[in-house]
């Protein structure tokens, strides 16, 4: 016969645990002996057991009680049930995991592989993280609407970073989000972009053309937003002859004018 201590050491579980269960009703309370201690024999050790393990499946403890009073083809039934719900917890856990991993793998949790090179290239040339995390974003945008355009997109940005006028470019662009609108160098850029633009206003042209309309507003207010000197840069774009961020366009020589007009 076995003491409350030497019964839940024999089950795998705590004192405390026999004595829920004897309050839950899952687990009968002997008498006690003469001595006053409450004894328990081997029969008791296997109920626990049992208790024990449909408890650890994460079955409710009114069902345990329910299952410990079936008949062997009921309890096998019950069992085979709920063996196939852990296994459907281990499946949605398992997507858990892999969900977790591509957390760990930064760029390529939301980009295609030919976006994640685009970023490593542009770190492994020493651009900042500021503007990496800039690009990223916005393709994470556009990945989301246009998965099909991304190699045709990404073939072009590997093309701009093989040119040093355009790398050029974007090693000035770093400092431009700390100037103020009216700063000299405002000009400046706006002068190397357009140069950059119309030395390559053709190889562009379908690159500009896949891009909806209101994924290129969507970004452009990203730039707008992010810039101090967004603004007054596109001013200075449209009086040079260009309209747009993300989707560059040429103004007609009327519109340009006004355009230098209200400047």
């Amino acid at each position: 016969m076995l003491t409350i201590s030497q019964l839940a050491s024999y089950a795998g579980v705590t004192v405390r645990a026999v004595r829920h269960y004897h309050a839950k009703g899952l687990l009968p309370e002997p008498e006690r002996d003469h001595s006053g201690y409450r004894r328990y024999d081997a029969h008791a050790v296997v109920e626990l057991v049992r208790i024990r393990t449909l408890a650890e499946a994460g079955v409710p403890l009114a069902r345990v009680r329910e299952l410990l009073a079936a008949g062997e083809q009921e309890f096998s039934a019950a069992v085979a049930d709920i063996d196939r719900r852990l296994r459907a917890e281990i499946r949605q856990l398992q997507r858990h995991r892999e969900r977790i991993a591509q957390l760990a793998a930064g760029d390529s949790l939301a980009l295609p592989p030919e976006v994640v090179a685009y970023l490593d290239r542009m770190r492994a040339l020493g651009l900042p993280d500021r503007m990496v995390e800039g690009e990223r974003d916005a393709w994470i945008l556009v990945a989301a609407q246009l998965p099909e355009h991304m190699p045709f997109y990404m073939r072009a940005k590997q093309q701009q970073l093989d040119d040093p006028a355009t790398l050029q470019f974007y090693r000035d662009l770093v400092h431009a989000p700390d100037w103020e609108p009216d700063d000299p160098r405002v000009a400046a850029l706006s002068d190397q972009l357009v140069a950059l633009i119309e030395a390559d206003a053709e190889g562009s042209e379908g690159y500009q053309d896949a891009m909806p309309d209101e994924l290129a507003q969507l970004l452009d207010a990203v730039f707008l937003t992010s810039m101090r000197i967004a603004p007054r840069l596109l001013e200075l774009l449209e009086e040079r002859g260009w309209r747009g961020w993300t989707k560059l366009e040429r103004i007609p020589t009327p519109q340009r004018a006004a355009a230098v007009g209200r400047a």
